[in-house]
């Protein structure tokens, strides 16, 4: 079990969030779908006494703050229909299937880079293997890119240190030393043993990584870096905590299931939200082992470490569920639009968009909107389906999701023997007022899985 929170995450602060070690084991617990995040908490549960879970429904104070917006859109965390799908409801459980390629290609289509780094980003994402790791070298990637897009080296290493930006941290790496420095690079400078840390990654991480087998390794490296053992403890705690592996964190097993985090219906014209928090909102402290302290026992100790860790771990799902709240109002009051009437209605909407509503940083987003789902009237979809890029069009910015519902719209409606070319698909929108090139049509037909024009009308002969 990752070890208990220590601070409160501090999410809501301001845009200068401190990636503390403790700050990092937060942000998991924020990661957490429902699911996940449940077998976290009866794991807890079992772990420190000073957590109960509330038997009595009734006992629990239910606090339900008003939002609303400058269109009178109402939310509220408490639906009153009683028709209304709630957590228990699972007809919706949907197949968890995104590959580490697809999140990054995800993050790298949303990022605010240019066609051209966009173009270099995909071709060192296609080099990065399934346990986050780039096997290929700047020269291969240039080859690559040689007929259609000659690009320096220095170019290349810049778009490199871009993608090692993505979530997961560590991603992109070439090596383990880089992959753990990439990790702390994401730590506050402030934090206690980080310059030690990264000189043990750099230099000293292969003798580190045997101290199991042989643990005398350890006290080697401490001669070497002839440092005191509280700096030499901090240092390696910081190592340890990084994750060798960042991309299998993201690949996973197609047969594993989701249920819905958040739950959003359309009632009488205002919004109703409902946070999935079924056992979340059951903690409390126990209170016959919160009065036994103060006697001194051999358990006073450990008590008292147990009703600490008890307080930042409710504390911090408090926090968790507020914020995931606010991301979910956010993007329900942007995209009431598509929740009522489908894809040809999502607007453009960007990680930026949301971390600014939020008041966090767009790395963050990222993070909160991880592998959560929310059933809403157009079904269970991913968080991560309401954001897309920009395109222009007469009316104003179009979203890519628009964009290719639209595509889908006019490829369904052909005439089965004249399908239409990528070419006539782009005249058709730009006669539409969306201005997008044949190469654009032909990436996102692609991506939706439609065969090419002659290949549809093949397929209608046979």
């Amino acid at each position: 079990m990752t070890p208990m929170l220590k601070p409160l995450l501090q999410l809501k602060l301001s845009q200068q969030l401190k990636m503390t070690p403790q700050l990092q084991q937060a942000l998991r617990l924020l990661q957490l779908p429902i699911l996940a995040l449940e077998a976290y908490i009866l794991e807890a549960l079992d772990e420190n006494v000073m957590l109960e879970k509330v038997e009595d429904l009734d006992e629990i104070d239910v606090i339900e703050p008003d939002w609303t917006d400058t269109q009178t859109t109402k939310v509220s965390d408490k639906p009153t229909d009683p028709k209304f799908q709630g957590p228990d409801d699972d007809q919706h459980l949907l197949p968890l299937q995104e590959t580490l390629t697809d999140h990054l290609l995800w993050q790298l289509n949303l990022s605010d880079l240019s066609s051209r780094a966009k173009t270099i980003g995909q071709v060192v994402i296609g080099g990065i293997n399934e346990n986050g790791y780039l096997e290929d070298d700047t020269e291969t990637i240039q080859s690559t890119l040689a007929a259609d897009l000659p690009s320096s080296i220095d170019e290349i290493e810049e778009v490199i240190k871009l993608v090692q930006q993505f979530d997961p941290a560590g991603i992109g790496a070439r090596s383990p030393s880089e992959c753990i420095s990439l990790q702390l690079d994401q730590l506050d400078p402030s934090t206690p043993g980080l310059s030690l840390a990264r000189t043990v990654a750099y230099k000293h991480l292969e003798l580190y990584a045997n101290h199991k087998r042989q643990p005398k390794t350890l006290k080697t490296l401490r001669r070497l870096l002839q440092v005191s053992d509280e700096d030499f403890k901090n240092a390696l705690l910081l190592v340890k905590n990084c994750n060798p592996y960042p991309g299998a964190s993201i690949n996973v097993p197609t047969a594993e299931y989701v249920v819905p985090d958040v739950y959003v219906q359309e009632k009488n014209g205002s919004w109703v939200i409902k946070i999935n928090n079924s056992i979340v909102s059951q903690l409390r402290i126990n209170q016959i082992y919160a009065k036994a302290l103060g006697r001194k026992g051999e358990y006073d100790e450990k008590l008292s470490t147990q009703l600490i860790e008890a307080k930042w771990l409710i504390r911090s799902l408090k926090e968790r569920e507020e914020t995931l709240r606010k991301v979910a109002i956010t993007i329900v009051d942007r995209q009431k639009e598509f929740l009522r009437h489908g894809e040809e209605h999502m607007r453009p909407m960007v990680f930026r968009d949301i971390a600014e509503a939020i008041g966090v940083v767009e790395s963050t987003v990222s993070r909160i909107i991880k592998d959560k789902y929310m059933n809403t009237p157009r079904g269970t979809v991913p968080f991560r389906s309401f954001f897309s890029s920009h395109l222009s069009s007469d009316d104003g910015e179009k979203s890519s999701t628009a964009v290719k519902a639209k595509i889908r719209k006019l490829i369904s409606a052909e005439n089965p023997m004249k399908p239409l070319s990528d070419e006539k698909v782009t005249k058709s929108l730009s006669a539409n007022g969306i201005k997008i090139s044949r190469r654009a049509v032909a990436k996102y037909r692609k991506e939706m899985k439609i065969a090419s024009s002659s290949q549809r009308k093949h397929s209608k002969m046979v």
